[in-house]
């Protein structure tokens, strides 16, 4: 005889496992809700059923045949029959045309360097993907401090320690940022995105992805969905983090790099990433490097202090978004945040623990494709008007004409 509990678990429908991977709410009634509190989808025949994101909950869709509209009309009337203590919960939009999604889950990430941690938010990522496609995509950037590993460096090692995802990590020197990915994504045809990140940047990402979606992209549907709660005082897995692995390396602690480590990576290469790590940081050369540079979450006091005296992040001064790769100006300086702008206008908001200094002329691939770095050529002269300053040919030629 079946137990009460082994029912409830059977009659669980796909529509609710479906739901419970994206991370939507129920109504209670077969309408399901996202993060931010907007009708999604709907349960029907078992699965789930997503709707545009420009239909007006109350009104009849244009396209709506009248066996359609008799649904809606029965749909209204069991509605007016909810009871009272769910009188404020928002109404489901009328059923319409359901638009067909074709989704894309996707991860970006420094992975730098690649941790234990890391295989939680791939495994979160092809758990939301639900058997469609889903993409990783480390950033591009280097530099001694934060960022010591070269992009091709990195992503070798990645699909050392993640063989399982090794055809889904992506090397594409074009994609910079999460904008990048995003027009991409939309570029190649795909209406929605599911974006997969850690739970303490899931409203970064949450604002970011939705305010510049019908500028940049065009999605019926983007979902941010968190990989899980992050934790940098937890040992084991939970608290693995780039960070800790940075200071290790700064420590010259092997162990404490190799606890950081997947099995799938045995010694040999835990030594040869680890002396990679090493080598990107300069540490043989003895440079001067403060852990609140190398890892700001283990020095919050040095970080601020620094900040607060105005030694880092001025205004004017050009960094880059650890966590999206967007890289702008800083217009505006809080107590403990940035407001930026992009070259493009893009606006954004960044936690001082979550930015640098941006890379422009580091000795290294840097997100800086050789054929930018080819005198003569059109992108050449791009990427000298971004170190110097300049916006437009004009003002490049008049800032550096000869004065007679």
């Amino acid at each position: 005889m079946k137990s009460f509990f082994q029912f409830l678990k059977e009659a669980e429908s796909a529509a609710a496992l479906q739901a419970k991977k994206l991370n939507l709410k129920s109504d209670g009634h077969g309408g399901w809700y996202d993060s931010r509190g907007e009708f999604v989808a709907k349960t029907e025949g078992g699965k789930l059923k997503f709707y545009d994101k420009n239909q007006v909950p109350g009104q009849r869709d244009p396209n709506q045949s009248r066996t359609s509209q008799q649904q809606v009309d029965t749909q209204k009337q069991q509605q007016q029959e909810v009871p009272v203590n769910n009188v404020n919960q928002q109404a489901p939009p009328e059923e319409g045309e359901a638009v067909e999604l074709n989704t894309l889950t996707i991860v970006f990430g420094r992975f730098n360097p690649p941790t234990v941690g890391h295989k939680k938010l791939l495994s979160a990522a092809e758990r939301a993907a639900a058997g469609g496609d889903y993409n990783i995509y480390p950033s591009r950037t280097q530099d001694p401090k934060k960022n010591p590993l070269d992009p091709d460096m990195k992503i070798s090692f990645m699909r050392k320690m993640f063989p399982k995802y090794e055809e889904n990590i992506i090397n594409d020197s074009d994609m910079r940022n999460i904008f990048d990915v995003l027009a991409s994504a939309n570029d190649n045809g795909y209406n929605a995105v599911n974006i997969v990140v850690g739970s303490d940047r899931q409203a970064e990402f949450e604002n970011l992805a939705q305010k510049y979606n019908g500028q940049i992209y065009n999605f019926d549907l983007i979902r941010v969905i968190s990989a899980g709660v992050r934790d940098a005082d937890a040992e084991g897995v939970e608290g693995m983090s780039a960070s800790k692995m940075r200071k290790a390396v700064l420590d010259n602690d092997f162990d404490a790099f190799r606890r950081g480590t997947p099995k799938e990576l045995d010694d040999g290469d835990t030594q040869a990433l680890f002396d990679a790590v090493r080598q990107g940081m300069k540490v043989k050369k003895k440079v001067t490097t403060e852990m609140w540079e190398v890892a700001p979450k283990y020095d919050h006091k040095g970080l601020r202090e620094n900040y607060i005296s105005g030694k880092i992040f001025k205004l004017g001064d050009i960094v880059e978004n650890l966590n999206t790769g967007l890289v702008g100006e800083i217009i505006r300086r809080g107590t403990n945040h940035l407001i930026c702008v992009t070259k493009e206008n893009y606006m954004f908001k960044s936690w001082i623990r979550d930015v640098m200094e941006a890379v422009v002329n580091y000795p290294g691939p840097s997100g800086v494709p050789a054929d930018q770095r080819e005198v003569g050529t059109d992108a050449h002269r791009k990427y000298v008007m971004r170190m110097t300053g300049v916006q437009d040919i004009k003002n490049f030629i008049n800032k550096y004409k000869a004065k007679k």
